[in-house]
């Protein structure tokens, strides 16, 4: 389910839908029996969410063969996202990401 729900987020973010894109890959769905139970900060983006909830909903059901799954969305105000704003913060995030950007960046004596 989980590896459906992802290609489902990248397909929208491929055609440009980057909001909706986000808003499914805020949090890791978790399914229980045919339920999937979907965490969102708030409420507008749970907003935003129900208005494309159909099409997702369509999408997992033919793909894993199961027309009984539902989707709850749960508004929980500490899901938090991580912004990088700081040229230090983006280091950080990306040297997380990858371990050899510090290797890069002592190798050519870069600064950030």
């Amino acid at each position: 389910m989980l590896l459906q729900w992802s290609k489902y987020a990248q397909r929208l973010g491929d055609k440009g839908h980057k909001i909706m894109e986000s808003l499914l890959l805020i949090s890791d769905p978790k399914l229980e029996g045919t339920t999937i139970t979907h965490e969102l900060p708030n409420d507008s983006t749970k907003i935003e969410f129900e208005s494309e909830k159909l099409e997702l909903l369509g999408y997992l059901r033919g793909k894993l063969h199961n027309h009984d799954i539902t989707i709850d969305v749960v508004v929980n105000e500490k899901v938090e996202n991580k912004f990088a704003f700081t040229p230090l913060d983006k280091y950080n995030r990306l040297n997380e990401i990858n371990p050899n950007l510090e290797l890069l960046k002592r190798t050519f004596d870069l600064d950030i």
